[in-house]
């Protein structure tokens, strides 16, 4: 199904879109069902969607976005960053339900870090069980920015505390909170979970 025709900067409406793709994610007790979409900031064109477990392995939205994205191009998730502007643009806007992670208790590269990467910044060696590969990306491509509009903080119910947020912002990515779907983002994230004895938070924006 081609992705819905929006206006660029209509954040609201690509976050609804987002959120349309995480409920199309398998519920599962041990994961939050969330919903990426990442856009060409300049023309609001789609570029990759992705959704937790949408591809094969514990993979996360993010994760499965910018694998379809690598796999169009034939490239590695690695490797994109490398990319001609002509090829994936250099003004790039995220759209996620929740906060990229910013640690995997699988081991594998968490989502702050596949973003960094493709922004042509230095990431943190880890283990990657898709073969994307840790460390830094290819280099050699154009400058490329990029905004990530989220819906929610991460609940603190795998990690105590996701510093996402914080890392992309120190590595000079804007990240906005884009209010007003937050119940239904958490009320879809959470749906194989079974009840949890603490409050879960919906005051923010996170994977």
């Amino acid at each position: 199904m081609d992705p819905p025709v929006i206006a660029p900067g209509d954040h609201l409406a690509y976050l609804r879109y987002t959120l349309s793709l995480a409920e199309k994610s398998p519920p599962r007790p041990s994961n939050f069902r969330v919903g990426a979409v990442l856009v060409d900031a300049a023309t609001g064109a789609v570029l990759a969607t992705g959704y937790t477990l949408e591809l094969p392995g514990n993979t996360h939205a993010e994760q499965c976005c910018l694998l379809k994205l690598a796999a169009r191009h034939g490239v590695s998730e690695a490797g994109l960053a490398g990319l001609d502007a002509t090829v994936l643009p250099t003004q790039l806007a995220l759209y996620t339900t929740m906060e990229p992670c910013s640690f995997r208790l699988s081991g594998n590269l968490p989502c702050v870090q596949r973003i960094l990467r493709l922004l042509g910044k230095r990431v943190e060696a880890a283990g990657d069980g898709d073969g994307g590969g840790g460390g830094d990306g290819d280099g050699g491509g154009p400058a490329r920015t990029m905004t990530v509009y989220v819906g929610l903080t991460e609940p603190t119910t795998f990690v105590d505390q996701n510093t996402g947020r914080a890392t992309l912002v120190a590595a000079g990515v804007q990240v906005v909170h884009v209010p007003g779907l937050e119940e239904a983002i958490l009320a879809v994230a959470t749906a194989g979970h079974v009840a949890q004895t603490d409050e879960l938070k919906a005051d923010g924006a996170g994977e």
